[in-house]
């Protein structure tokens, strides 16, 4: 049985790895909707004691996979193509850069594009230096370090194993077979391989779940706004059943044309509310603070990257939980799916233009975005009418967009079009994050069965629906930050298996251009030796052609030639041997 399809059962599952992680998703459900409040209480001590225990943890792995991204694409591994020797890419550049920006613009982004700078601004980082000026700075070079390089590199680390397993060796589109060069075909086939991926899958499951969450209450806060009806709990259930009806239709149908038409569409819809943004406000001092942010972020990232707040006390802890903790965690978690996609449109690259490409392009347009709604709500509330920080330093997180896009002119029609870039995005994210889940749960079955895309629609949706109770925000970023930790070992051991298969095909590499250029030689000299033979028998052949040499007889007597010298008689003639000695008739 190939390793594509061993232990793959009748209905199209592993069964050792579909049936875990279901058992998983249902035990959560089923406890946070049973036992509301016992599962509430166990959730704020895990958020209040247990997830500031990880917020060293993720800074450092987070730090070190950003310094593997850069070293990777640097080193001289960077020639390695991710596809056999002779593909080329299957996507034009510009074509491949908006599919990797596709894969990270999502509903994270349009709802902290605006709420996250505003929300640092109002309640800074501990440490940062008085004043508006160097408060609002601070503000937008932490959210870019949250969703700059550190997110990208998490990507990169998960893509670029999957990429080379699929693309390089040929295996089917799984977590598993990253780790192939580290622990060998044999384990991870089995039990091991089987382990790998259900801690893929959950951790996926609650990252893809966590985006839904977001999205619903940023919806309900949208229609809320517009007073078309009241953001409470039973609205964004409700909202989530209509999400995920249309998703599970998309899926039944077969309408993938349709559902890829929706996502590029949702794409032009982002850009031309970026653009409307951009210029409808602000537009001189978006793009001088774009431009300053970015020198500011690289004047601050090593130090930034690192900083736990270890000397500012509980304060220094609950924002490091509430925000890096929190982003770290939740890229982790998205990484699976994100890494596949990545994964899949970039056969035929090298691994030097997988990590450049994936880092550097969409972390230039996701600091865009945030100079753009970031910039204009700071604008507003260093500038103008101000409004969006309430008292105390509150700010709406769910609610700001629709209040910065509501005071732009044609205001009605931005906050409807964001409305739909951000139901769409719920739409695509979760049909898209069923359908890696399902490749994943199927042993890589690219085209896997309706009824598993289904299944995991629908868990997505129950999970989100269980965050959302009580106090969403927190709880989801609370699970988001747990549920990542045992994906976070697997992504270690996927950058030293990574590490590994490179350095082990370079030494290959190296060992068979040796061999061949010992052939070379070899066969130089040889040719060299030859021809010399060759030449020196020519010239022998010639000079006894024309006498200059006497031709000898089989006795070894000369046949006849002579020559004349000292001693001899004209007309006597002495014959000369060809080695030199004297002469037979001496």
């Amino acid at each position: 049985m190939s390793t594509s399809n061993a232990g793959i059962a009748s209905t199209g599952v592993r069964r050792w790895v579909f049936w875990p992680a279901a058992v998983i998703i249902a035990a959560f459900v089923g406890w946070t909707l049973i036992f509301q409040e016992q599962s509430a209480e166990v959730i704020s001590t895990i958020q209040t004691n247990v997830i500031g225990a990880f917020g060293w943890y993720y800074v450092l792995i987070v730090s070190g996979f950003v310094a593997f991204a850069l070293w990777v694409g640097a080193s001289r591994y960077g020639d390695i193509k991710l596809g056999k020797d002779d593909d080329e890419p299957e996507f034009s550049l510009m074509s491949w850069f908006a599919l990797l920006f596709a894969a990270g613009m999502g509903i994270g982004l349009v709802f902290w594009g605006a709420a996250e700078p505003l929300s640092h601004f109002a309640s800074p980082p501990p440490g940062t230096l008085a004043g508006e000026a160097n408060e609002a700075q601070r503000a937008m070079t932490q959210t870019f370090l949250h969703w700059g390089l550190h997110a990208w590199s998490i990507y990169v680390v998960v893509g670029l194993g999957i990429a080379y397993a699929v693309h390089r060796k040929g295996r089917p589109i799984s977590i598993r077979w990253a780790l192939e060069p580290l622990f060998g075909e044999k384990r991870v086939s089995g039990g091991w391989g089987n382990l790998i991926d259900v801690i893929a899958l959950v951790g996926t499951l609650f990252g893809v779940a966590t985006s839904l969450g977001l999205g619903v209450l940023q919806i309900s806060s949208g229609l809320e706004h517009e007073n078309i009806v009241e953001a409470t709990e039973m609205t964004q259930v409700m909202l989530i059943v209509a999400i995920t009806a249309l998703t599970i239709l998309s899926v039944v149908s077969g309408v993938e044309k349709g559902m890829k038409w929706l996502s590029n569409a949702n794409l032009v819809i982002a850009a031309l509310l970026l653009v409307v943004v951009l210029f409808a406000g602000p537009t001189l001092f978006v793009l001088r603070e774009f431009v300053q942010s970015i020198g500011h972020y690289l004047q601050n990232v090593v130090g930034m990257s690192f900083n736990t707040f270890a000397l500012r006390g509980d304060e220094g802890e609950k924002w490091q939980s509430a925000w890096s903790t929190f982003y770290w965690g939740w890229w982790i978690s998205w990484a699976p799916f994100v890494g596949v996609f990545i994964a899949r449109v970039s056969k035929g690259r090298t691994v030097r233009q997988f990590v450049g490409g994936v880092l550097i392009v969409p972390t230039l347009v996701t600091f865009l975005w945030f100079s753009v709604m970031g910039g204009s709500s700071l604008y507003r509330e260093l500038f103008g009418k101000g409004g969006l920080v309430g008292a105390g330093g509150t700010v709406d997180v769910n609610n700001v967009l629709f209040e910065l896009l509501g005071d732009l002119p044609g205001g009605p029609a931005l906050v409807f079009g964001a409305l739909i870039l951000v139901a769409v995005f719920f739409i695509t994210s979760a049909d898209s994050g069923a359908m890696v889940m399902s490749m994943i749960s199927s042993g890589g079955e690219t085209s896997p069965k309706t009824w598993i895309r289904v299944f995991w629609a629908v868990s997505a949706a129950l999970i989100a629906i269980a965050l959302l109770r009580g106090d969403g925000l927190t709880t989801i970023q609370t699970v988001a930050i747990l549920t990542a930790v045992p994906f976070s070992v697997v992504m270690i051991l996927m950058a030293w298996s990574c590490g590994l298969a490179f350095h082990r095909e370079h030494a290959a590499m190296v060992r068979f251009e040796r061999q061949q250029f010992g052939a070379a030689v070899a066969e130089r000299v040889h040719d060299s030796v030859q021809d010399s033979v060759d030449e020196r028998l020519e010239n022998w052949e010639e000079k006894i052609r024309t006498g200059s040499v006497p031709a000898v007889d089989a006795s070894g007597a000369s046949a006849g030639a002579s020559v004349s010298g000292p001693g001899t008689s004209a007309g006597v003639s002495r014959s000369v041997p060809r080695n030199g000695g004297p002469s037979p008739s001496a």
